[in-house]
């Protein structure tokens, strides 16, 4: 059981202050949306960490491009005593090998209390070698299990997003 001062907070004020949580956040260009802050937490520490220049949301294959023009997918989870699991969100483009949707993703693994537990960069042929095609989501899954980091092009950058994280407004 989580202990917190928030714990007696009837329901109804509870998800009221979310909502606000959630408006404040857009409001400073932490997330795009209001939607859960996990997935815009992520391109905002990925934009940081890399000095990305964010695509509008709904541009397909990429949530951002460097200055040398690398294009980067962003995907975080959450990770929860509820929910372990590691997969990030459905993918798209991968059913072309001769297109190449973007270069690198960034995975971010999220503690419960949205602070980094772990990043990698992963070049896109790994993405497309390790994720299987889920017809009913017209998307490609993908899981940043440990053994991820341990594939050749893989680059651990907990480091980088965790020193994001820090410079956070």
């Amino acid at each position: 059981m989580v202990v917190s001062p928030l714990a007696d907070v009837p329901t109804p004020e509870l998800l009221a202050i979310y909502g606000q949580i959630l408006t404040i956040l857009r409001e400073r260009g932490i997330t795009r949306t209001e939607d859960s802050p996990v997935g815009g937490y992520a391109e905002y520490l990925a934009s940081i960490a890399f000095g990305l220049e964010l695509t509008t949301n709904s541009a397909i294959g990429y949530d951002g491009i460097d200055a040398e023009g690398i294009r980067y997918q962003v995907k975080g989870r959450r990770i929860t005593r509820w929910n372990p699991s590691r997969q990030v969100s459905a993918i798209r483009g991968l059913g072309d090998e001769h297109v190449e949707p973007f270069n690198l993703l960034v995975g971010i693994l999220f503690n419960a209390d949205m602070s980094v537990m772990r990043a990698a960069l992963v070049p896109v042929a790994v993405v497309r070698a390790q994720s299987k095609l889920q017809a009913h989501v017209n998307g490609w899954r993908f899981h940043l299990r440990d053994a991820v980091w341990a594939i050749s092009g893989v680059r651990d950058v907990t480091d980088e997003i965790r020193e994001a994280s820090a410079r956070a407004t």
